[in-house]
């Protein structure tokens, strides 16, 4: 029998079994049944809506993976400028102290701040460092140019990050989350694909056991890989 998928997948889990089903299906010879094919067409919908969710979700994480990497930028240099003042070179340690006067003013605490504070800070800072005044300090201290640009990348690729995580939780009032449209795709293979399919491969076989076949395979699949992570397991019904 065509099993129904396990209600603890998650989003991406059921993403594939969607996607996996309806790839199969456009491999079949049964575009020929309307009511079959109007169910590929509602699942292909929603499993669109459901990736676009799942985006969302990623984008976010990508944005805190980037602050983070910011923020050891950040750390990098200060710690760079501070252990250079106690270098033994009188020249190298004066270049130091002025380096670190301008890094100091903002602070290293800065990386606790909110998103928009701390690319406020680190964007003033950047433009404090490319002052004519500092560059020969800088390129006195081994390192400092490196870091410096390396931080102004780290910022970069946070304030691209976070212009494509703005842009979707833009669009987040009118679009549905990745839980909510889990649950209708779910809904969608359990309520009338399965159902159907269990009863069209018992009333012909010939025609449709393969693909219910397929279809329990692909389920079967994702149900054992969950079931590997969790103790207690639900149907959706």
């Amino acid at each position: 029998m065509i099993p129904k998928v396990i209600t603890v997948s998650r989003a991406t889990e059921i993403n594939d079994v969607g996607s996996r089903i309806v790839d199969a299906y456009n491999n079949t010879s049964l575009s020929s049944d309307a009511y079959l094919a109007g169910l590929m067409t509602e699942l292909g919908n929603m499993l669109a809506l459901l990736i676009a969710a799942i985006k969302r979700i990623k984008i976010a994480s990508e944005l805190e993976e980037q602050d983070e990497l910011r923020d050891d930028a950040m750390r990098a240099l200060y710690y760079l400028i501070l252990g250079f003042l106690h270098h033994p070179d009188a020249a190298v340690k004066q270049a130091a102290e002025r380096i670190f006067k301008v890094i100091e003013h903002y602070g290293l605490s800065m990386i606790d701040e909110s998103y928009s504070s701390e690319s406020s800070l680190i964007d003033s800072l950047l433009l404090d460092l490319e002052g004519s005044n500092l560059q020969a300090d800088i390129a006195a201290l081994s390192g400092c140019a490196e870091l410096i640009a390396a931080l102004k990348t780290a910022e970069d690729n946070f304030e691209a990050t976070r212009l494509a995580y703005e842009e979707g939780k833009a669009a987040e009032a009118t679009l549905q989350n990745a839980t909510a449209l889990k649950r209708k795709v779910a809904g969608v293979i359990n309520k009338k694909l399965v159902i159907y399919l269990r009863a069209m491969v018992q009333v012909d076989t010939e025609t449709y056991g393969s693909f219910g076949g397929t279809v329990a395979e692909i389920i079967a699949s994702n149900n054992e890989n969950v079931k590997r992570r969790s103790k207690t397991v639900k149907l959706v019904e």
